[in-house]
């Protein structure tokens, strides 16, 4: 009966879901702000013993490692910042801290991989990318094959479907066939997030100059439409007023053409599944409801626990299955035991040797 816990550092929320043999235990939110001093989480951790594993945060991803195993390279890889830019708590945020912390109280913890790392996504679709999903997306789309395992009365090893991750901050798409993932769109890569401007035009890259990394969170939708705190009020405005229109038609079209791109890698999905804190606003799920049941039905993920981020019950399950809990099977399907590698292992353009070097990579 394992006793494990799942942590899902967001830009807005930090969550936590605990599974003892496959049923929750626990479950909390606070806002990343608060998060950004980790001692209260790990408290919450530590409180939570005897655990047999935690899915700990993990950023861009790193092939299962553990915890007391975890190198100062492993967490430079999996916080994607450049040297030069890491004393700086802003980009870093709490995950460094957060790791020791949990390494000194003896907390049995594992990283997880990105989509880049997992070896049932064939090489041809990681050429000169690292954003193909960081880890979360993994633990969502992770819950999304338990939630249509459970809905449709099949293994996860028959699931197939494209999730779109509607975030708080970015916008992201992962495909899974037959309860494995074979492609993805990280947030960094694709459509226009809320907050994030998504896949950056190669020009404007050039034009900008050296872009950083708090660039990456600016010019979604909600700059587009000159402030937008409210995602339920989106809609109403875009009804009259012009700019928050043309962010919402930016927004809506962009994330279906994410769906219909991996369409390639997912011919016959099951179903589209919408995941975020965006599609908890009805309007918006209805919105992608309509457009996206061309493509199969469109189901809205819930999961184990209403009110828990979806990447914190998907790590939970993860964690789960790695202890060899009820969810075995689905982390077999998913072939998680592969992920192999890093996330710079499949740059090809001009400097990638440099960037690698400057990451300790060989």
């Amino acid at each position: 009966m394992p006793r494990v816990v799942g942590v899902d550092p967001g830009t807005v929320t930090f969550d936590l879901c605990g599974l003892e043999d496959g049923r929750p235990f626990l479950h909390c939110s606070m806002p990343s702000e608060t998060a950004r001093d980790p001692r209260d989480l790990v408290e919450r951790l530590a409180a939570a013993r005897p655990l047999d594993l935690i899915a700990a945060p993990s950023g861009y991803g790193l092939p299962l490692v553990g915890l007391d195993q975890v190198t100062e390279r492993d967490l430079d890889l999996f916080v994607l910042v450049r040297p030069e830019d890491r004393g700086d708590p802003e980009l870093v945020g709490s995950l460094r801290p957060m790791v020791r912390l949990m390494r000194s109280r003896g907390l049995p913890g594992v990283f997880l991989p990105g989509v880049v790392h997992l070896a049932t996504v064939p090489a041809h679709r990681k050429v000169n990318r690292i954003d193909l999903g960081t880890a979360d997306k993994v633990c969502v789309a992770a819950l999304g094959i338990w939630d249509q395992a459970r809905r449709l009365a099949i293994a996860p090893s028959e699931t197939a479907f494209i999730l779109l991750e509607l975030g708080g901050a970015f916008t992201a798409a992962v495909a899974v066939h037959g309860g494995r993932i074979v492609d993805g769109i990280g947030g960094t890569g694709g459509g226009l997030g809320y907050r994030s401007l998504g896949a950056l035009d190669g020009e404007v890259g050039y034009v900008l100059g050296r872009v950083s990394k708090r660039a990456l969170f600016t010019g979604g939708a909600s700059f587009v439409a000159g402030t937008l705190d409210d995602p339920g009020l989106w809609l109403e405005r875009a009804a009259s007023e012009p700019r928050a229109r043309t962010a919402w038609l930016a927004y809506l079209e962009s994330a279906n053409k994410m769906v219909a791109s991996l369409g390639v890698s997912v011919p016959e999905p099951r179903e589209v599944l919408l995941s975020g804190r965006l599609s908890r606003v009805p309007e918006i799920a209805r919105a992608f409801a309509e457009g996206l049941q061309r493509v199969a039905p469109v189901s809205v993920l819930t999961g184990l626990v209403p009110g828990c981020k979806e990447g914190a019950q998907g790590a939970a399950i993860l964690a789960d299955g790695l202890a060899g809990g009820p969810n075995a099977p689905l982390v077999e399907a998913l072939r998680l035991r592969e992920a192999n590698g890093t996330v710079l292992d499949h740059l090809y353009m001009a400097g990638s040797d440099a960037v690698r070097r400057a990451f300790g990579v060989g």
